[in-house]
């Protein structure tokens, strides 16, 4: 039997940086999405979307400011706009705490994804001649659902992706970044958005792609 809460793991550990705003409900149950601020090693720092219950934020004295570590899953799900469809992409909490002083060891930014290629990847280089690979990935969640997560592999780990075929079950270890970019509209208007996708630092094969073992109705994006 597959254990759908092991193919799918992160950690942050940052600073809230946005009130919260109610998102949905679910039997009952209200969630709410806010901004989190995570620093990485340089001085730059990643705002990462959060989904919470608010259940498990009754412990807690939730405000901007508040240092917190989090413990869930990165998921997604599609967001129908003016007939177009967009994924969304969003840090499912399991488990959320104030940050201690023991946290300050702790690696702020880590993700384990176990998921199946559903894209052919991308491979390319930079102007300066680093080399990239675009990766669509397909991970598992119960009740036949399946979060799709781009991700992107550097130097001799694109190489290897881009003679990945779609089906390939891999295993990615890494980090989430976000990226702003300037979105453009055909009346000549535009407007800045955040996109967010997973960094490879370490990737292995888990099986051969015999069959296709993802849900490829729920692809929309």
């Amino acid at each position: 039997m597959v254990n759908y809460t092991d193919n799918n793991l992160i950690r942050l550990a940052g600073t809230v940086v946005s009130e919260k705003t109610f998102s949905h409900e679910v039997y009952g149950e209200g969630f709410y999405s806010f901004d989190l601020e995570v620093p990485r090693l340089s001085d730059n720092s990643d705002i990462i979307p959060v989904t919470v219950s608010e259940r498990l934020l009754a412990g807690i004295n939730f405000e901007i400011g508040k240092k917190v570590v989090i413990d869930g899953q990165f998921r997604s799900y599609n967001n129908y706009e003016n007939e177009k469809n967009k994924l969304v992409l969003t840090v499912f909490v399991k488990e959320i705490r104030e940050q201690t002083e023991e946290d300050a060891t702790l690696n702020p930014n880590e993700i384990m994804l176990n998921g199946f290629i559903c894209k052919k990847p991308i491979y390319r280089t930079t102007p300066f001649g680093r080399e990239i690979a675009d990766i669509l990935l397909a991970v598992n969640r119960a009740y036949n659902k399946s979060d799709y997560i781009p991700c992107i592999a550097w130097g001799r780990n694109a190489r290897y992706c881009q003679n990945l075929g779609i089906g390939e079950n891999v295993k990615i270890w890494g980090r989430i970044q976000s990226r702003q970019y300037e979105k453009k509209f055909e009346d000549g208007t535009s407007e800045m958005r955040r996109a967010y996708e997973v960094s490879i630092s370490k990737m292995e094969i888990e099986k051969s792609a015999d069959n296709l073992d993802y849900n490829l109705e729920e692809q929309k994006a």
